[in-house]
């Protein structure tokens, strides 16, 4: 038993057009669509390491500055995907602290996301235990987001965290 987290399930944002949000995350990320069963108004998305969770909106409130980070895998590859898609970024910047890079987008939202990269961390950091004590991903058809991570984890395409 411990009372420190074991980590962060989701995050919610909310999102104007649920189908291009599901698009443009399955696009940029690699996420899957899981169908909700509990509140099918919300856009469930995983990635099998983490999910987000999408909630829609008439109309969008500004959220700036407030935002989430992605740790990408390769620094390079990652913004030749983003430019290959056409998503614009800011100029990547280095920490001189500890020679991590970043940069941000945004999604057809206006949602930001800061994109980083630390050249020596290692993906995904290693843990004590792993909390599902299973692989943790997704998959298209899947009926619950167990199942989509294990389908994606099938798929090796991640690993629980």
């Amino acid at each position: 038993m411990s009372n420190r987290p074991a980590y962060i399930h989701h995050v919610n944002f909310p999102t104007t057009d649920p189908e291009r949000t599901k698009e443009w995350y399955s696009k940029v990320f690699g996420m899957k669509w899981i169908p909700a069963k509990s509140n099918t108004r919300v856009v469930l998305m995983t990635r099998g390491n983490f999910d987000l969770h999408f909630t829609p909106v008439e109309e969008m409130d500004r959220m700036a500055p407030y935002h989430f980070a992605v740790e990408v895998e390769d620094w390079e590859e990652f913004l030749a995907h983003l430019s290959e898609l056409g998503i614009r970024h800011t100029r990547p910047i280095t920490r001189p602290e500890n020679n991590s890079m970043f940069c941000y987008i945004h999604d057809p939202d206006h949602t930001m996301i800061e994109i980083v990269y630390h050249h020596r961390r290692q993906v995904p950091p290693p843990m004590d235990h792993d909390p599902a004590e299973k692989s943790v991903s997704a998959a298209p058809g899947a009926n619950s987001a167990d199942q989509a991570r294990e389908a994606l984890a099938d798929a090796g395409q991640g690993t629980a965290r």
